[in-house]
């Protein structure tokens, strides 16, 4: 059953941070455009739903949001925040293992 808790986790995760990272980039090819944008708000509840390496990775390779003050501060707060989760996580996974 803990393995299969994993799994899901880990498929999540990969999900939420590819669909960041793919949202970022749309997102300043829309903006180079003058196209209708993403908002904001939902590009950072991805980072805060997990997606927040893919936030990261998609600031950094596409240029974008990277002068926001917003989104320098809420997205390594989010990567702190899920390096938080996945350590409590990997504890509590660990434990199941032994018993």
């Amino acid at each position: 059953m803990a393995q299969n808790l994993l799994l899901w986790f880990l498929v999540y995760l990969t999900g939420v941070n590819l669909a960041a990272f793919f949202l970022y980039g749309l997102d300043k090819y829309r903006a180079r455009r003058l196209q209708w944008r993403i908002p904001e708000h939902t590009l950072l509840l991805l980072a805060f739903l997990g997606g927040c390496v893919g936030a990261a990775a998609g600031m950094a390779l596409f240029h974008h949001k990277t002068r926001k003050t917003r989104f320098r501060v809420c997205i390594p707060l989010a990567i702190v925040l899920w390096m938080g989760i996945a350590g409590l996580f990997g504890v509590r996974f660990a434990s199941w293992l032994w018993y």
